[in-house]
């Protein structure tokens, strides 16, 4: 099933408008509420037998795509279309951030931010290569954990004083228990095949009171694929995430001591509940030095990540820069201890 949103004034295709956050018509320039549409898909049934083939009602072509996309743009038309059996049943996602950031807004700042790199080179820094930028929807699983931790370890507090004419070195030893409990709410792990995992992560944190209930127009003139990976594949992934923290909130529960040996560490981490949401980006392709960089914008902050190339010149003068700058210093010293310059 193929889901075209028509304008009721005029009868063009409408699409997602990240500034108003509404469906826009851009033939007559008519919004509607997206709240006010409703929406079936949650309660339709899915089979397993995809088909990759869909027919555009816009103009009735045929529409190839992969088996993860769940909304896309017509290639003969440009009509926005939704492919509302790949959002239906339990591929339904429950929440969506929707764009705020427009197209034109994220090209400035990505160009923008690409003037900002102190060590890449010129050509880059016009941002003028930029083959393409496209809003996608990209699938998360937001999960709440739990981690119950009981910690046994030796301690010690050691303090030195002197007196009369001898220094004594005190040791105080200490068994230590900690029963510590933790809860993470919306911890995100993106669930596409397709995405750089590393470049996902670096684009938190999203504003997630901005989390709204899903509804198809959302998609509307965007990319969206559906999730690869379930919720019970990705929970390591995810307690992976949050193993920093609960180390480091440990340790702050120990601190004072000089020494810290763990005689026992049972961390037991579960899944409370997880939620699979769409989150918005723009993946930026530029061409550079005839190589492609692929760079991934936050479609509700703006902020920017990737790898942009880097300028061996202009590292070569930075690291002169720093040398010349030591060489100066320690000079410097050299003639405040009577050392002189030579």
């Amino acid at each position: 099933m193929i889901l075209h949103y028509k304008c009721p004034s005029c009868g063009s295709d409408m699409s997602f408008d990240a500034d108003s956050g509404e469906l826009s018509c851009q033939s007559c320039g008519r919004h509607e509420n997206i709240e006010s549409y409703p929406e079936e898909l949650k309660r339709a049934s899915f089979t397993e037998d995809e088909a990759n083939e869909y027919h555009c009602e816009n103009c009735g072509a045929v529409l190839i795509t992969e088996a993860e996309t769940t909304a896309t743009r017509c290639s003969f038309c440009g009509a926005s279309v939704v492919i509302a059996d790949r959002l239906s049943g339990r591929l339904a996602p429950a929440k969506v951030i929707p764009f705020t950031i427009s197209k034109e807004d994220a090209t400035k700042a990505f160009k923008k931010w690409c003037k900002k790199g102190l060590l890449t080179p010129k050509g880059f820094m016009t941002a003028d290569r930029i083959k393409s930028i496209t809003g996608m929807y990209i699938p998360f699983w937001l999960f709440d954990l739990n981690s119950k931790v009981q910690i046994n370890a030796a301690c010690t507090k050691v303090r030195v004083y002197t007196q009369g004419d001898y220094i004594y070195t005190e040791t105080n030893y200490y068994d230590t228990f900690r029963d510590i409990n933790l809860d993470y709410v919306k911890i995100p792990v993106d669930a596409s095949e397709k995405m750089n995992h590393e470049l996902m992560d670096k684009l938190e944190p999203y504003p997630y009171e901005q989390l709204k209930d899903f509804k198809t127009p959302y998609l509307a003139g965007y990319i969206a694929e559906k999730y690869n990976y379930t919720d019970e594949e990705l929970f390591p992934r995810a307690k992976d995430k949050i193993s920093g923290y609960i180390e480091s909130y440990i340790r702050s529960t120990l601190s004072g001591y000089q020494t810290v040996s763990y005689s026992n560490k049972q961390i037991d981490t579960r899944n409370v509940n997880s939620v699979y949401v769409l989150l918005p980006v723009w993946m930026v392709s530029y061409d550079y030095d005839r190589s492609e960089h692929i760079f991934a914008m936050n479609g509700q902050t703006g902020k920017v990540v990737g790898k942009p190339p880097i300028s061996a010149g202009k590292v070569a003068m930075w690291f002169s820069g720093i040398t010349a700058g030591t060489f100066l210093v320690l000079k410097c010293a050299s003639f405040m201890m009577g050392g002189g310059f030579w």
